[in-house]
């Protein structure tokens, strides 16, 4: 991406749903540099946010089959007509920072799809496993015309939650397992999914996923109703991506779920809120960034992480200590 970046044109090519130029558009949101991210926020304005997607959020374990479910489910709806966008966050190296990047090799059926649009993204360490740029990036295939766009996260755990900032509602994939299994899966992402689905209920798996799946049901039910959902939300259901499976249920399921929200408000309730949270979010990166770019401050950081490494300070203390002088300049 030059310096020269046409944003007229690639807003244009955007809105034409041109997959090229959508690329394009989502390389730039992710960079980093300074000219870039200019660019970036010219093309995220020019681009407006009149258009809607269904955003699902997706997480499970590893091994779950995530990979093997967005092609079957992703195939199913291109099948139906509908435009489907994938954003599949790879964890990065905290080493190299480094990602390998093979979610397009992994659903070879959908990524040759016209109605299909896979883009694999390193995770950048963020927390959640959500890149940090992510919800840009949403919102660059709500304006290219896509009609779902599902958002794979990282793997399971109690900071994977930062997706359902940014998502419709959230999925929760899990595989066939013995009864420790609940005890694995963290309460936090519980009370966050709106559909839990069994994977590889099928073969000599059938009667365990079965089981799993009545285990997850049961565990629902104990959970506090929450004000966005329906009666009988959120529930369990057995699906196998393999053999395409329970896959139609599944998405009436979804489809009935986003239907009454509309219905109550609570879809726009929910746009609202996690735009005011993405604002927050960007002013307090805003700030940590105008730190570390201030060279008083980045001196005094690294004599405090010396005396942090060499315990002559705690590092609550320390970090006091570092803004310090800033709290006296705005005072």
């Amino acid at each position: 991406m030059s310096k020269t970046t046409d944003i007229s044109a690639l807003t244009q090519g955007v809105q034409a749903g041109d997959r090229r130029a959508l690329a394009r558009a989502i390389t730039l949101v992710e960079s980093g540099r300074a000219d870039h991210r200019a660019d970036a926020l010219k093309l995220l304005e020019a681009v407006g946010t009149d258009k809607q997607a269904l955003r699902i959020g997706l997480s499970g374990t590893p091994g779950v089959g995530k990979s093997t479910f967005i092609e079957s489910f992703g195939l199913m709806l291109t099948g139906m007509g509908k435009r489907v966008a994938v954003l599949a966050v790879d964890p990065s190296s905290t080493r190299s920072g480094g990602s390998i990047l093979g979610d397009k090799t992994r659903m070879d059926y959908l990524a040759r799809d016209p109605n299909a649009f896979i883009r694999p993204s390193p995770s950048q360490t963020q927390l959640g496993g959500v890149a940090r740029r992510s919800r840009e990036a949403v919102t660059l295939c709500e304006a290219a015309g896509f009609d779902v766009v599902l958002i794979e996260t990282v793997g399971v755990g109690q900071s994977e939650t930062v997706v359902a900032q940014m998502a419709d509602l959230f999925v929760l994939l899990l595989a066939p397992a013995g009864g420790d299994e609940l005890q694995g899966v963290k309460r936090g992402i519980m009370e966050m999914a709106d559909l839990i689905l069994v994977n590889k209920a099928d073969g000599d798996l059938k009667a365990q996923a079965t089981r799993t799946c009545a285990d997850y049901a049961g565990a629902l039910r104990l959970l506090r109703k929450r004000a966005q959902d329906p009666e009988g939300f959120p529930k369990a259901l057995t699906i196998s991506a393999l053999e395409a499976d329970g896959l139609q249920t599944a998405w009436q399921e979804m489809e009935t779920l986003m239907s009454w929200r509309r219905e109550n408000g609570i879809w726009d309730a929910t746009r609202k809120a996690q735009a005011s949270f993405w604002f927050g979010e960007d002013v307090r990166q805003g700030l940590l960034a105008l730190l570390q770019d201030d060279p008083e401050t980045a001196t005094r950081m690294k004599a405090a992480e010396a005396d942090v490494k060499d315990g002559r300070m705690t590092p609550a203390a320390a970090a006091a200590e570092v803004l310090r002088p800033l709290k006296d300049r705005l005072r």
